[in-house]
């Protein structure tokens, strides 16, 4: 059996979204949710309701741009003027299993 020029193509093509798939999958970057006394009861609320938004809605009491609030890094994304805080759709929880 002859591999023809479409055949090439068509293996060229696929071979091109593997290597693109690879290089983009790299190392995770966003940090993790800490696993301390101020977040465990964002833990428990997740552990109790198993929903990500029910967690999310305790963030909003320390991490916000108010005075003695825990000030959002310069280059990140979304701030909380932008809509309802999503951290758990980006930041992971520390659970085995959870991602």
């Amino acid at each position: 059996m002859k591999i023809g020029k479409k055949d090439w193509i068509f293996i060229g093509i696929i071979a091109a979204v593997f290597i693109i798939f690879y290089v983009i999958s790299g190392e995770e970057k966003t940090k993790r949710v800490p696993l301390d006394d101020t977040h465990k009861p964002s833990y428990e609320l997740f552990k109790k309701t198993g929903s990500k938004m029910e967690a999310d809605k305790g963030c909003p009491a320390c991490h916000n741009t108010n005075p003695g609030g825990v000030p959002f890094p310069a280059k990140h994304p979304v701030k909380p003027k932008d809509g309802p805080m999503r951290c758990l759709f980006c930041h992971k929880l520390k659970l085995a299993g959870v991602q």
